[in-house]
């Protein structure tokens, strides 16, 4: 598995267009794009290389809804970039790491992402993100 980058920092919000005023209104950074993945909104704010990903449910059942209401709004996971997500499945697997899925899962801007646990990690959700040509 190659890692290529740090592609983003997710960050768990309630509304994303509240939270995102703090990047845009304190900082000088915009928001870029959004995208729905299933029951998630998605909000980027790119900086250099990487992007601040803004996380929210769009139903008040969704995981992320419960994450913030038990958690709170903050830092959630950090993602990177690999070239071939299957393979780093594949890799992790074989040395016994435990992942929240077996399969790649579809992620924002036609993705592919596995997380793996943060049992393994010490805390940490660490996301792996193949992305499509062309991003």
């Amino acid at each position: 598995m190659k890692i290529k980058r740090l592609a983003h920092i997710g960050v768990a919000v309630k509304d994303i267009a509240e939270v995102a005023k703090v990047y845009t209104e304190f900082l000088p950074l915009e928001l870029a794009s959004t995208s729905d993945v299933g029951e998630l909104k998605t909000g980027f704010l790119p900086v250099g290389d990487t992007s601040i990903e803004l996380v929210m449910s769009t139903t008040p059942e969704g995981i992320m809804a419960k994450y913030v209401e038990k958690k709170g709004e903050g830092v959630h996971h950090l993602a990177f970039e690999v070239d071939d997500v299957a393979q780093a499945i594949e890799e992790l697997k074989a040395k016994g790491v435990p992942l929240t899925s077996d399969a790649p899962r579809p992620g924002a801007h036609g993705s592919k992402v596995v997380f793996i646990h943060p049992k393994a990690t010490r805390g940490v959700l660490i996301e792996l993100v193949e992305y499509a040509q062309g991003h």
